[in-house]
């Protein structure tokens, strides 16, 4: 089944901006959102679109990706994740929405946020066929990753963290200030909740460690450049067994000896003999897949544009494919020898000289212009 458009779902238009998009957002969440219908399924696949709809739309690159390629931008390919992908949490509390103090005064409840990995970027370099193609590269990573030793929680085995003595596991501590009591983050703990009494020897407690590790990353054909590639959990590892980051995959296209594309056309500059573009005739210019014939009419002037249908790159989003634009350029003989001097010659004097009135029709209009040009300077 088609997925609903995210600006439908939110209730605004494709022109409207940030401030717009969260405004609707919090008030549709505010309405749907468990906490305030609980046991309501329809509520709960309600919020679930609503936040998926936010977080893309929310987000710069995200909204980009989708204006241009839709869901395609963010389905999931393979079982590897190694396509465009987002995530959305539905846990999610009244403080996602309007902030920690909000979020207490709403839900009832205190609520400690694990802290999650870092996401990372990594810069991919491709060729202009792999763009086109799609392929498979191999990278190497450097990140934080949980420590196999304590499994992330940073204890020496057998031994668990401590409530933390000060907030008494909360994570926070509460100050009164005359008429009113402010929360804290706990300054013992850090936060946490707890302590660790023994660390692990491994990770100092930390847990996570610096490590390499080596993915494979699918690049699905008719990327382009500043396009990203996103791979769920393939960030830094959370502190404590949170949730790791993401890896964003920052593409860029190098640039190709012989074609450049706008969006989903190639173009590419073709030279032929003047006596080809006098004459006419057949030749071969190349493409991503081989070598096309193209037919050159007579009298073709320099600079004139040949569409070669459906040999340019094939659109993520629909999978319409685009041209091949040639324009040919006709070239200057150079090292002449006398004979073919002498021939260019005679057939420049059949012309009846440089102006060429009969046989360069477009020197003509040149000049007339100048002589008017003059002529009007004179009056």
């Amino acid at each position: 089944m088609s997925k609903k458009d995210y600006y439908q779902i939110l209730g605004v238009s494709q022109s409207s901006d940030d401030r717009d998009i969260k405004k609707a957002y919090k008030k549709l969440a505010m309405k749907y959102h468990p906490d305030r219908n609980p046991g309501s399924k329809i509520a709960e696949e309600k919020f679930k679109q609503i936040k998926e709809a936010y977080e893309v739309l929310n987000d710069s690159k995200k909204r980009a990706a989708y204006d241009q390629y839709g869901h395609t931008a963010f389905e999931q390919g393979n079982s590897s994740n190694h396509t465009f992908t987002h995530t959305f949490s539905t846990n999610s509390d009244f403080s996602d929405i309007f902030g920690d103090v909000f979020g207490d005064i709403f839900s009832g409840r205190k609520t400690r946020k694990a802290s999650q990995g870092s996401n990372l970027r990594y810069n991919m370099n491709l060729t202009l066929e792999e763009a086109v193609k799609g392929t498979t590269k191999t990278i190497q990573i450097p990140t934080l990753q949980i420590c196999s030793s304590c499994n992330g929680y940073g204890t020496q085995s057998g031994s668990k963290p401590q409530n933390c003595l000060k907030c008494h596991g909360n994570g926070q501590i509460q100050i009164r200030k005359g008429f009113f009591t402010v929360q804290q983050t706990c300054p013992q703990c850090q936060g946490k909740g707890s302590v660790i009494q023994f660390p692990c020897y491994t990770c100092n407690g930390h847990g996570r460690i610096e490590k390499s590790k080596i993915l494979s990353v699918k690049i699905p054909p008719g990327v382009n450049t500043d396009d990203q590639i996103r791979l769920n959990n393939e960030g830094e590892a959370g502190e404590n067994g949170a949730a790791s980051g993401d890896l964003y995959v920052q593409i860029s296209v190098k640039k190709h000896p012989i074609f450049s594309r706008e969006e989903n056309n190639l173009y590419c500059e073709v030279p032929i003999s003047f006596s080809m573009a006098a004459l006419g005739g057949e030749i071969e210019v190349p493409t991503l897949d081989g070598k096309v014939k193209l037919r050159i009419p007579s009298e073709t002037q320099s600079g004139k544009l040949f569409r070669i249908k459906e040999k340019g790159v094939k659109s993520i989003r629909n999978n319409k494919k685009g041209d091949l634009l040639c324009r040919v350029i006709v070239e200057t003989p150079v090292n002449l020898s006398e004979q073919q001097k002498y021939l260019l010659y005679q057939l420049g004097e059949s012309f009846g000289g440089f102006k060429g009135e009969k046989n360069s029709p477009r020197s003509k209009r040149f000049f007339e212009g100048v002589k008017r040009f003059f002529d009007d300077l004179t009056k």
